[in-house]
C-alpha cells in the first residue's frame, strides 16, 4: 500500500499510525507509541460493514467516581479466596486441549469482581480521563500500583488453571490488561495471541476475566473452536492499513464451517484460551461500558522472540531490560504457580 495522495482518502488507521508506520506496508518495525494508541489503531481493523446487529448507541462522557476504598480485612479475603485451588476436572483438561479455549463458572466470587471493576474504571478515568472520544479504553500494568488488581493478577487459584491447562509445571505473568468496550464500540478483529505476543514457545495462554455480566449484545469474547484453527488461516497476509484481513478470516472460517462460540458470560465465570486459539468479540451495542481484566501467563523458561513486531505493542513495558532471545525472567514477569507465598 502507497501512501494516499490528498485526493485519496487515507484509511481510518492513519489516524492512530505514526508517520514511519504509514510509509510501510509491513509489519516488522517495533510498534512506536504507546499501548491505548495501539488499541486505537488496531480497532480500526474490525469488519463493521456487513454487522447487522452494530452499534446502536453512542459513547457518552463516563460519569466520575470516588475511589472505592476497600478496609483491609476485605482484601484479606479476597487474597484468600483467589489462593484457594480450583478442581480443574480432566474434561476440562482435555477441552482445552482440543478446542484452544475453555470457559469455567464460579471461579470468582461475583461481589469481588464488582469491587474490581469499580477500581478498574477509577483506574481507567484516572489514567484517560472522562470524554467520551475513546471507544475502547485499556491499561496495562495495573498491578504494580494497585494493591487489589495485584491480587486478582498474582492470584495463585488463576495461575495454577492456566499451568494445568498447558501442562506445565510454573508460569510467570506476562501482563495485566484492562479492556473496557465502551457502549457504541464495533467488533474486535479476529486474531490469535501468537501473532501478537512476542513470546517464543506455545505454553502461554490468557485468562479473560469479565467484571459484569456479558450478554450476546454486549461483546463477549467469542472463540473460533479448534485448536489447530489457525492452519487454515496461517498464511493469510496481515494488513495494517484496514479490515481485510479480519473479512478474509471470518470468510475462510464461515466457508469451512468452523464452529464459533460467542455465548454469554456470566458474572464469575472466565475463559481461558490459548495463544493459538483464534479469538474475536461483537460489538456493545448496550448502554454499559463491557469491562473486562485479562491476565496472560507463559511457561517458564520462555523467550522474548527474535524479531518482535509492531502488532506486539509496547512490549518493552511488560518486560524491561529483556532483549531479544532473553529468558524473560525480568521483575514484571514473577512466577504465579507454583508461588512461594
Amino acid at each position: 500500500m502507497t501512501e494516499p495522495t490528498n485526493t485519496q482518502p487515507k484509511p481510518e488507521s492513519y489516524d492512530y499510525l505514526s508517520k514511519a508506520q504509514q510509509k510501510s506496508e509491513d509489519v516488522a518495525s517495533q510498534w512506536d507509541q504507546d499501548n491505548q494508541q495501539w488499541w486505537n489503531w488496531y480497532m480500526t481493523l474490525a469488519e463493521n460493514e456487513h454487522d447487522q446487529n452494530g452499534p446502536a448507541v453512542k459513547p457518552a462522557p463516563l460519569s466520575l467516581q470516588a475511589p472505592v476504598e476497600i478496609d483491609e480485612s476485605t482484601l484479606a479475603q479476597i487474597q484468600d479466596a483467589l489462593s484457594v485451588p480450583y478442581k480443574l476436572s480432566a474434561d476440562s483438561i482435555e477441552q482445552f486441549g482440543r478446542d484452544g479455549y475453555i470457559k469455567l463458572k464460579n471461579v470468582i466470587d461475583p461481589e469481588h469482581l464488582r469491587l474490581l471493576r469499580q477500581r478498574i474504571n477509577s483506574i481507567l478515568i484516572d489514567a484517560l480521563g472522562t470524554e467520551s472520544g475513546l471507544a475502547f479504553r485499556s491499561d496495562e500494568m495495573m498491578w504494580l500500583h494497585d494493591e487489589l488488581v495485584r491480587h486478582f493478577v498474582l492470584s495463585k487459584r488463576i495461575a495454577q488453571i492456566a499451568s494445568e491447562l498447558l501442562g506445565v509445571q510454573a508460569v510467570r505473568l506476562y501482563h495485566d490488561n484492562a479492556l473496557s468496550k465502551e457502549p457504541g464500540c464495533g467488533r474486535t478483529p479476529w486474531h490469535y495471541d501468537y501473532h501478537h505476543f512476542p513470546i517464543d514457545s506455545l505454553n502461554v495462554c490468557t485468562a479473560w476475566i469479565p467484571l459484569q455480566t456479558i450478554p450476546s449484545e454486549m461483546g463477549p469474547l467469542a472463540f473460533a473452536a479448534g485448536i489447530d484453527t489457525y492452519k487454515l488461516v496461517k498464511d493469510l497476509p496481515f494488513n495494517k492499513f484496514d479490515s481485510s484481513y479480519d473479512k478474509q478470516l471470518g470468510q475462510i472460517f464461515a466457508d469451512n464451517h468452523v464452529p464459533v462460540d460467542d455465548g454469554r458470560f456470566d458474572l464469575g465465570e472466565i475463559s481461558f484460551h490459548h495463544t493459538l486459539s483464534f479469538h474475536t468479540a461483537g460489538a456493545n451495542r448496550t448502554n454499559e461500558s463491557r469491562m473486562a481484566l485479562a491476565t496472560t501467563y507463559f511457561e517458564d523458561g520462555a523467550r522474548l522472540v527474535s524479531s518482535p513486531t509492531m502488532i506486539s505493542g509496547e512490549f518493552h513495558k511488560f518486560m524491561p531490560a529483556i532483549e531479544p532471545g532473553d529468558i524473560i525472567n525480568s521483575e514484571y514477569n514473577p512466577v504465579c504457580y507454583p508461588n512461594t507465598d
